[in-house]
């Protein structure tokens, strides 16, 4: 009487797990990567909201920065009403996930990110990485950043 073989031999099983480990040394890495690219692009915009502002604020002739919402203001204070995001980290001036803010009518005005701790590792590597908006004196911004070039969104070049 034949038997018939019943599940998969262990020559097979291991097979099956040499050829996932190949995919997951591949596959994390890549992911890793798509986090951190999508982790710029979304600072980018998170601080790109700021530009109005603080074109209404040179309009007004304001220059000195109130960062939150929360934080009291006076007539002759640039309130920006920023929310604090969880990829930025303390800079100079600014409260901790705030980016901080220069307004300077007669220089050019920034926007300055630098990513924190909750950001991709790669992001925050020493020196931390930055994402900065900068205006010129016609009034036109532009974005650059010194996370590597192949995280910087389109507009924003990386170094």
């Amino acid at each position: 009487m034949q038997t018939m073989q019943k599940g998969f031999t262990l020559i097979e099983l291991m097979i099956v797990v040499a050829i996932i480990g190949i995919l997951a040394a591949v596959a994390i890495p890549s992911y890793q990567n798509y986090i951190a690219k999508s982790q710029v692009s979304r600072v980018m915009g998170e601080t790109g909201s700021f530009k109005t502002n603080v074109d209404n604020c040179l309009l007004a002739g304001t220059t000195n920065v109130v960062y939150l919402a929360s934080a009291a203001s006076t007539n002759n204070d640039c309130a920006l009403g920023a929310s604090v995001s969880n990829l930025l980290g303390t800079t100079n001036a600014a409260p901790a996930g705030v980016p901080e803010v220069v307004i300077s009518p007669s220089a050019n005005s920034t926007i300055i990110a630098t990513f924190g701790t909750n950001a991709a590792g790669t992001l925050t590597a020493a020196p931390a990485k930055t994402l900065t908006w900068t205006r010129d004196a016609n009034g036109t911004w532009s974005c650059a950043t010194t996370a590597p070039a192949k995280y910087a969104p389109a507009g924003c070049p990386g170094v």
